[in-house]
């Protein structure tokens, strides 16, 4: 190998010179490098003499050179290494110098998918259902009996039921909607037509009354008895006929009586409500099945965010409400809709139009007329899968102000037996 020596006038531009063509300016450059180094000891001399003449200068010697490249990668070994410190540090550093400390994405709030609100239900995973009460109450039974492996979710109202669904919190609300003795829940249909969930199950759940009291008391001691108002006029004979001379008080929900007195300690007061209340609240049973009649069944509807599919290879029932401008002479029509094509209904109730109640018709020579303004609702036996209940809607369209379908579903075909006890 040659050494560099002085009489080569060696200089940065004779190492990287660039050829370029006046008539090829926008061609890529051509750096050409030679090689300065040869072997034969002519030129030792005159290194040596180059040593004197240009010391201190990079490349002045083979020695000077190669150290220079020594320090050169170390600059570079060190600067690789102040990056990677300031990665660790979550700072960030640009040509070895550190800038503005950045916010590291991984603390960064994520935005929310549905997936995070709600996962939906894979098969056989569990789903939570609301139902209005507290663990115990019948609406409870119904969510168990509606989805066995179910995680039932007590609410306190109705109202939070509804928005427990519509919030992604649940997947699936009970809803009594009437009774085979106290008839409808006037209430909960008004929240059928607020809300915008839809029906897509029923269950019909025999109701078996208890009278419960705290451990020890006895009949003779009570003056008063709770429950709800449902439970109370359905055992209004029996209670009677128990000789019980007692003040009768409408609470919530039949289970949170049982609650309130197990809470508060009252040996003077027995609540109506189910046997696995007794069992819940530590509460004995005083007396057995004591509803007026055994055959006391209350309707229970499942609501869900999205409608069911509806199919024509089981029983199925069409849930409906409907208006009309000029009141309830278009009634009859409605009702010819689906008498003509032979279809069952099962359920018809009227709520007042709470946005219009009274409507007016005036007359000079008469006067002025105030009619009622209602709404009614209609369960009918078919599928909307089936040609005639789509015919059926399609006319009752003509002759309706409003019409909207609350679902369809698969009815509950459970074998029935009256209460036990009786």
């Amino acid at each position: 190998m040659q050494s560099l020596s002085a009489s080569s006038s060696i200089t940065l531009k004779s190492l990287t010179r660039k050829t370029r063509s006046p008539t090829q300016s926008h061609q890529p450059s051509r750096i050409v490098v030679k090689s300065l180094f040869r072997n034969d000891s002519a030129n030792a001399s005159a290194s040596a003499s180059a040593n004197a003449n240009f010391s201190g200068v990079v490349g002045s010697s083979r020695a000077d050179w190669q150290s220079s490249c020594a320090i050169l990668a170390s600059k570079v070994v060190s600067q690789q290494q102040n990056t990677e410190k300031s990665k660790d540090n979550s700072v960030a550093a640009v040509n070895g110098h550190p800038t503005l400390d950045l916010v590291p994405i991984d603390s960064l709030p994520k935005p929310l998918t549905i997936a995070d609100l709600s996962p939906a239900p894979m098969h056989g995973a569990e789903l939570r259902v609301a139902y209005q009460g507290v663990p115990g109450a019948y609406s409870e039974a119904a969510a168990g009996k509606a989805y066995p492996s179910c995680e039932a979710i007590p609410c306190d109202q109705f109202e939070v039921a509804f928005q427990s669904v519509e919030l992604w919190i649940a997947d699936r609300a009970v809803l009594p909607v009437e009774n085979s003795l106290g008839g409808s829940i006037h209430r909960n249909y008004d929240l059928l037509l607020r809300h915008r969930l839809h029906i897509v199950g029923e269950v019909q759940l025999p109701v078996h009354h208890c009278l419960l009291a705290l451990p020890g008391v006895r009949k003779e001691y009570l003056t008063r008895v709770i429950s709800h108002p449902q439970a109370l006029a359905q055992c209004e004979h029996t209670l009677t006929k128990l000789g019980l001379n007692v003040a009768r008080e409408a609470v919530d929900d039949t289970a949170g009586a049982a609650e309130y007195i197990a809470t508060n300690n009252l040996r003077d007061t027995a609540a109506i409500a189910s046997a696995r209340a007794a069992e819940l609240y530590g509460m004995q049973i005083l007396a057995d099945g004591i509803q007026d009649d055994s055959s006391n069944v209350t309707r229970f509807v499942m609501l869900a965010r999205e409608p069911i599919i509806p199919r024509t290879d089981r029983p199925f029932k069409t849930s409906i409400v409907f208006a009309h401008d000029k009141g309830t002479s278009v009634l009859f029509k409605v009702l010819s809709a689906f008498a003509f094509r032979n279809i069952s209904l099962t359920k018809i109730e009227s709520r007042p139009h709470r946005n219009r109640p009274i409507r007016v018709v005036g007359d000079e020579n008469v006067g002025t007329a105030k009619h009622f303004e209602y709404l009614f609702y209609v369960d009918f036996e078919a599928s909307m899968a089936e040609v005639r209940a789509q015919n059926a809607l399609a006319e009752v369209q003509e002759f309706t102000s409003f019409l909207r379908v609350l679902g369809s579903y698969p009815m509950d075909m459970t074998p029935w037996s009256p209460s036990r006890g009786d």
